[in-house]
């Protein structure tokens, strides 16, 4: 292997590292959350885009609230792994948590009853490179606390085909609109970056 080679399997294992710590954080912090409400789901225990924010706050350090704007939580723009610019917008629950990853929610589509909210996570904030797949990422926070990719039926867990299925149509897609996929692919690859 060369040395670029040997880097860039480095950087995308510190990728992938980062976010497993980010997810097993707000995995937590969501079981926590319904455990402190006594509830059978995180609907039940009050759980939305717009308590969200709240959640955050009483269960995460934030060491910054940019609360529905995107700067300075999260850079001013972002690609995708294609190279094309995304018209991804942080606008709810803009915050950098103590460990430096921006986190940013979106409403659930609208339909999908079983869907809460988006998720946007930049792993390392503001830094570079800003690209979705690397270390941005879109992940789907569905009532019963499972964390996926988009399921467009909102049965979770996704299987691996309907996984690929967005990686494919969204991930490494050219279309600017669409940024998540990424992380049900490294759901299905165990937890490693193999695109």
């Amino acid at each position: 292997m060369t040395v670029p080679t040997l880097m860039q399997n480095h950087q995308r294992k510190t990728y992938v590292t980062q976010l497993h710590k980010v997810y097993n954080e707000l995995s937590q912090g969501l079981i926590r959350y319904q455990t402190d409400r006594n509830a059978l789901n995180l609907t039940e225990a009050g759980l939305s885009v717009d308590t969200f924010s709240e959640f955050l706050k009483n269960y995460f350090k934030v060491v910054q609230d940019c609360e529905n704007e995107q700067t300075p939580c999260f850079a001013d723009s972002y690609k995708k792994i294609a190279g094309v610019e995304t018209l991804f917008r942080c606008d709810g629950a803009c915050m950098v948590l103590a460990n430096g990853a921006a986190i940013g929610v979106y409403k659930a589509s609208a339909g999908y009853t079983n869907m809460i909210a988006e998720i946007v996570i930049d792993i390392n904030g503001q830094q570079g490179p800003n690209i979705f797949g690397r270390d941005a990422f879109s992940l789907f926070l569905y009532k019963d606390g499972t964390i996926d990719d988009y399921s467009t039926s909102g049965v979770v867990p996704m299987t691996e085909e309907l996984r690929e299925q967005r990686y494919q149509t969204a991930c490494i897609d050219s279309a600017g609109n669409k940024w998540d996929g990424c992380f049900g692919k490294i759901l299905n690859d165990n937890w490693e970056m193999t695109y």
